[in-house]
């Protein structure tokens, strides 16, 4: 799974030098971050009304694909905030076998 992700950020850090109209990230990155995050938003929103529609009875075939375009937008967004997607799977790691209402107490509160 992760061999997936790793070719995805190669692909990503490629086309940050790429010209914009050589491909929709490089778009992406030109237009600048929050383009990026303003699509992040719309697929979250696209992603959980197509959970809503699987709840009701809908094919998960568009929640998957909904959920595969908020992962891609959620790895531009680390990958123009100079993150690898290994950091995010090393917190998911460090997770495990934390009680989740222990973790996030363990959180310091942000300012």
């Amino acid at each position: 799974m992760s061999d997936t992700l790793t070719r995805l950020a190669e692909v990503l850090e490629s086309r940050k030098g790429a010209a914009p109209d050589s491909s929709y990230v490089a778009s992406l990155y030109h237009k600048g971050l929050n383009k990026i995050l303003e699509k992040v938003g719309e697929e979250a929103v696209e992603t959980i009304l197509a959970a809503k529609d699987v709840a009701a009875g809908g094919d998960s075939k568009d929640l998957i694909y909904e959920t595969a375009d908020l992962w891609f937008h959620s790895l531009v967004m680390l990958a123009a905030l100079g993150q690898h997607p290994q950091a995010v799977l090393d917190e998911l790691e460090r997770r495990f076998g934390l009680s989740g209402h222990a973790e996030k107490a363990a959180r310091t509160p942000s300012a």
